[in-house]
């Protein structure tokens, strides 16, 4: 007698390896979902009319992981919004970096060496499923604010004239797509740089000794910059009040602040501009550096943040002592048959990429202003007349104008850091030579 058989629907190998790109993909996207949302709620944001908060929370996420958000909207012909937001909320991005590898690197833990192919694959299934989420992202990162005119005769002239005051948004779907994968790669390949838990096919084995080392202590200086932020935050929401919106900023942009207070004391420089209402506190330095006279591009750095508040003179040493200890400890992971040079050389180039990304990612461009038949609105003039027509209290009316841009000044930064690099990469292999016990640590397995 023959017997039908029925084949299951996939390999269990196959099922599982899509079953651990889903938690990974999940696990990042609830942290970040639960971070971003607790910042926007502390920022006001629970109070957007019409259901808008869970779109702007998507919007939130967007910007995350480098995408671009869009203004949109107006009075039919007669008023027009003109913004864009691009700028990463980088606690969001952190938190989202960090869960997703811990969750990718657990599903490889006991391991010292993976197949390539098994590596590959999993990175592939985590990219596909990612993708599919950052579509859902930019569908639902959408939503368009009706605004309701002030009393009877308000929306009566309002109708004879075609003014259906609308504020809206929209992600950017290629560069919040595009850029979004690239930063998943970018946290992949920095999970495998950064973590001696991380397995490598063999053929990488021999290269894992010149980067981790350095990545690793990189790392730490990040986040030890972001728990002295975090401090700092928390006293300043105690000490000076406006505590909830202080939080805000923490859950939203700490990183933003704190590693831009790492590359300034290394002497790196930024070049901007902020016309208008910021909305959310900053570091009162950079708020007056920001509105230069007549709106003109200011130049940031220690000198002229100095210039406001002396005690921004502190990021030098604060900077100078963490890379060294950092530098220290780079020499302390590698082996004793690594020369002197040879440190120098690779936490030189550590230093550089690790200012040259942050850079990258403080940068900040967000334009918004209305215009009036063509006619930008700044203070008094239309926008007042606009302003007595939709009522004092309309969003619409608040929106004026105004910009906040931030741009790094990458080729004189980021050459400077890699001295930096360079002499505390020196010094600090100098130092760990001293204490080293001859014989430790002459190959390690993880990094």
């Amino acid at each position: 007698m023959q017997q039908r058989t029925t084949g299951p629907a996939g390999p269990p190998g196959a099922v599982r390896g899509w079953l651990d790109a889903l938690a990974v993909v999940l696990a990042g996207l609830v942290a970040m979902a639960a971070v971003a949302a607790l910042g926007l709620w502390l920022a006001g944001a629970d109070d957007l009319p019409e259901g808008g908060f869970p779109p702007v929370l998507a919007a939130t996420l967007a910007l995350a992981v480098g995408g671009s958000v869009q203004l949109d909207g107006g009075a039919g012909n007669f008023a027009a919004v003109d913004a864009g937001v691009d700028a990463m909320p980088l606690t969001v991005s952190l938190v989202g970096a960090v869960v997703m590898a811990e969750v990718f690197l657990r599903q490889l833990r006991f391991r010292a060496v993976a197949g390539g192919g098994e590596l590959l694959g999993r990175i592939i299934r985590t990219v596909v499923l990612w993708l599919i989420a950052l579509v859902v992202i930019t569908v639902t990162a959408k939503h368009t604010f009706v605004i309701q005119l002030g009393g009877s005769l308000a929306q009566t002239i309002g109708g004879a004239l075609g003014l259906t005051p609308e504020v809206g948004f929209h992600a950017e779907g290629a560069t919040t797509i595009g850029i979004g994968l690239a930063w998943l790669l970018l946290v992949l390949a920095a999970t495998f740089a950064v973590s001696r838990r991380a397995p490598l096919p063999r053929g990488l084995l021999r290269y894992q000794l010149a980067v981790r080392p350095a990545a690793f202590a990189l790392w730490t200086v990040l986040l030890a910059y972001v728990v002295i932020g975090a401090v700092a935050g928390i006293v300043t929401a105690i000490t000076h009040g406006n505590a909830r919106q202080t939080m805000a900023v923490l859950l939203l942009a700490l990183p933003d602040l704190a590693w831009m207070a790492f590359g300034l004391g290394l002497g790196a420089v930024w070049h901007g501009r902020l016309v208008g209402a910021l909305g959310l506190p900053v570091p009162e330095p950079l708020s007056a550096v920001l509105r230069a006279p007549g709106g003109k591009e200011a130049t940031i750095d220690l000198g002229t943040l100095a210039d406001h508040d002396s005690r921004t003179w502190w990021l030098l040493p604060v900077a100078a002592v963490l890379l060294l200890a950092a530098a220290f400890l780079a020499a302390r992971r590698s082996p004793r048959t690594v020369r002197l040079w040879q440190h120098a050389v690779r936490f030189a180039l550590a230093t550089a990429v690790t200012v040259l990304l942050i850079g990258l990612w403080t940068r900040m461009d967000a334009d918004y202003g209305l215009s009036v038949l063509g006619v930008g609105l700044g203070q008094g003039g239309l926008g007042d007349l606009l302003g007595a027509v939709l009522g004092g209290s309309n969003p619409l009316a608040a929106l004026g104008s105004g910009s906040l841009t931030l741009r790094p000044a990458l080729w004189p930064s980021v050459p400077l850091a890699a001295a930096w690099g360079l002499v505390t990469g020196l010094i600090g292999a100098l130092l760990a030579a001293r204490v080293q016990r001859r014989g430790e640590v002459t190959q390690e397995a993880g990094g």
